[in-house]
């Protein structure tokens, strides 16, 4: 495989829902025809990259697998808008004669999604898939609901620590092994060039935030008999907390500059040439290479809170899933598993650079393509991810979280009062989810 430029970075944000867990159950409705037709067309709904010709092409191909076992059943595929998929996927399930067969979608949307009925448990056939059983255990989370299977893994992305080599040789500054040796590395760069931040850091970047908690051992919310609990206000949650918010002030990062900052803003500031590090994902490398910065950065997995260790990190990407109004459900699940499949996964990640969700085509990947490494150790010493309860989406929509970050940069209120806050509007929104 060879890794070629970056074209456009996954859509939907690159957020990932799914725990193994239980979930509150799904308020579902009927959508499903009842029917399974052994013949007939299929029509499919991707997402429509920034330049989104490389990713046809690996499209067509796997469509041309499929039409060439399948005679007489052929492919419609349509390309979607990701910025109007929302409101055209709920279309879609509340009119099933209008609806595709196939969706492509965001994996923080796979509980909802199951909730609203739109999606079609395939957890047979996604466990007799001999190639599903080298799926990595976070890309199989993204697409569990209350243990069963509403889709395939389409690809992954994951989030590392960026760093200016230059600088670092310059002011003779190691690279970190743990977070607080990040924050001291951060004070040191920041000192030496008081124009520049130290890490570039944003109060409204939740997944660029989130490992520092995991790494402190705390999370967002934890799960018992189907009822999510935020657990923002928990200690070891709260540490993490502090040490990510402790990042913003003048000798880094100042809060008037940065609390508003996102994960878009922090990755633009690195590859401008205005920061020393900045934690960004496999999908900022192409504005890294367009940026002030070619040549000299590099990249390595996000340290823990001790040395050996890598924080949790937050993986993100897009599935693949079966709707439940389909009649043509056998059809529709090989042509998931064609369009999602390891050869396809291999050529998508050759022409767009998305990460592979099977362990082994990744593996290839970072074996060919060094720039890859960090991010494939990052996933395989354990992802952590967001609940999977419908009840995430408005917690992300209604900015809790960078809420609760910027009142703390702010000096508004203190960790414990703000994370306590927070909590309170996770478990408001957990229950009015169900």
């Amino acid at each position: 495989m060879k890794l070629l430029p970056r074209l456009a970075a996954p859509v939907a944000a690159l957020v990932l829902a799914g725990l193994t867990a239980t979930a509150c159950a799904p308020q579902t409705s009927d959508t499903s025809s009842g029917k399974d037709e052994k013949t007939g067309d299929l029509r499919v709904w991707l997402f429509q990259e920034v330049n989104n010709g490389p990713k046809a092409k690996v499209v067509d191909r796997a469509v041309a697998a499929y039409e060439k076992a399948h005679q007489g059943s052929k492919v419609d595929v349509q390309y979607i808008p990701v910025d109007s998929r929302a409101e055209k996927i709920k279309a879609a399930f509340n009119d099933p004669s209008s609806a595709p067969d196939v969706i492509e979608y965001g994996n923080t949307d796979t509980a909802g999604y199951v909730r609203d009925g739109g999606l079609a448990d395939i957890s047979k056939e996604f466990a007799a898939w001999d190639e599903a059983a080298d799926t990595d255990e976070a890309a199989r989370a993204s697409v569990t609901v209350d243990g069963k299977t509403y889709g395939a893994p389409y690809f992954v992305g994951v989030r590392a620590l960026y760093y200016r080599t230059d600088l670092f040789e310059k002011h003779s500054v190691a690279v970190p092994e743990t977070l607080d040796e990040v924050a001291a590395a951060a004070k040191k760069i920041r000192k030496a060039e008081p124009g520049l931040y130290g890490i570039a850091v944003g109060g409204a970047y939740t997944y660029g935030a989130m490992p520092f908690l995991w790494a402190h051992g705390g999370g967002l919310a934890e799960e018992k008999d189907g009822v999510y609990t935020s657990t923002l206000a928990d200690k070891k949650s709260q540490a993490g907390i502090a040490a990510y918010t402790d990042l913003f002030g003048p000798d880094n990062c100042p809060a008037a500059k940065c609390a508003q900052m996102g994960g878009n803003d922090t990755v633009t500031a690195f590859a401008a040439g205005k920061a020393g590090m900045a934690i960004g994902g496999d999908f900022s490398h192409q504005a890294m290479e367009d940026g002030k910065v070619k040549g000299k950065y590099a990249v390595v997995p996000l340290p823990g809170t001790e040395k050996g260790e890598i924080a949790p990190a937050f993986a993100g990407g897009n599935n693949l899933g079966v709707l439940k109004s389909t009649e043509r459900r056998s059809l529709a699940v090989d042509l998931v598993k064609e369009l999602a499949g390891k050869k396809a996964q291999s050529e998508l990640f050759d022409a767009m650079g998305f990460l592979p969700t099977f362990t082994d085509t990744r593996a290839e990947a970072a074996a060919e393509e060094p720039f890859v490494k960090p991010f494939v150790q990052t996933l395989d010493a354990g992802a952590t991810f967001v609940p999977a309860s419908p009840a995430w989406a408005r917690i992300d929509s209604s900015l809790v979280l960078p809420t609760m970050f910027q009142e703390i940069v702010s000096g508004r209120k203190d960790v414990a009062a703000a994370s306590r806050d927070a909590a309170k509007k996770m478990d408001d929104a957990f229950a009015s989810a169900g």
